[in-house]
């Protein structure tokens, strides 16, 4: 089934394999309100769309992260009520960026649990060539943090190389701001005590980390935008002239 904007839809039980969790568990965060009620369509079947998805996957990582039902259900209220799936994903990226950095040894059964979704030797793979999967004899070592990012990769339709040289190209990057804004601050806070330097990374490290997710984000939408709108625009031959076809049939030439 698809909505009238042509985006497909997932049942309760589609919805839980995505995400991960149990469908007593999405029927339970619906109950709470977390979760807003399902699109009722033929037979009174719930269809749930990419927003859905989306707050739920921001749901089960504040879980993960700690964070009570009602530290929860006070975080998603004060978000805008028209956020759609993107930035539903921004959130959860800021949330998961305090994660430890966790490698766990699990078995296939627990790997596919934990990616939500049955994973071929193709996309272990690609999970390998990611460093997200280790092969382990019968078992897998696991970066924790970056499983679900890298799942989520695995439907990208851009080739292994492409992906690869994106997250080298991220990495490079985010090294060196990280370094830059390290001898910033370290300038800054030279003169104070160890005690007030400490306290004050504290305080700084949330800031820092979303302030360079929404730059980031931002920077990213305007390339995009001006990608697509130059690739939009109809070519124009060299010396500024018309293509051909563009005047009008019915002007004479001259």
């Amino acid at each position: 089934m698809t909505t009238d904007t042509g985006e497909p839809t997932l049942t309760i039980d589609e919805l839980a394999a995505r995400a991960g969790v149990t469908v007593r568990t999405v029927r339970f965060y619906g109950t709470k309100g977390l979760l807003p009620p399902p699109v009722i369509g033929p037979r009174r079947v719930g269809h749930y769309g990419r927003e859905h998805l989306a707050r739920l996957q921001l749901i089960e990582e504040m879980q993960r992260q700690g964070m009570t039902l009602a530290a929860i259900e006070r975080h998603l209220r004060q978000l805008p009520a028209d956020l759609g799936p993107h930035d539903l994903a921004i959130h959860r990226a800021v949330v998961a960026s305090w994660a430890p950095d966790t490698v766990e040894t699990v078995s296939r059964a627990e790997l596919e649990r934990r990616a939500g979704r049955r994973l071929t030797e193709e996309d272990v793979d690609r999970l390998a060539a990611m460093n997200v999967v280790t092969k382990d004899g019968e078992s897998f070592r696991v970066d924790c943090g970056l499983l679900r990012l890298a799942v989520q990769l695995l439907d990208v339709p851009l080739a292994q190389e492409t992906i690869l040289a994106a997250r080298t190209v991220l990495t490079d990057h985010a090294r060196a701001a990280a370094h830059e804004l390290s001898d910033l601050l370290r300038e800054a806070v030279a003169e104070r005590a160890t005690r007030d330097v400490k306290s004050l990374s504290a305080h700084m490290h949330p800031l820092v980390v979303q302030a360079l997710l929404t730059t980031f984000q931002r920077s990213l939408k305007e390339e995009l935008r001006q990608w697509l709108d130059g690739a939009a625009a109809p070519e124009t031959p060299p010396g500024g002239a018309a293509a051909p076809g563009a005047q009008s049939r019915g002007t004479p030439s001259g």
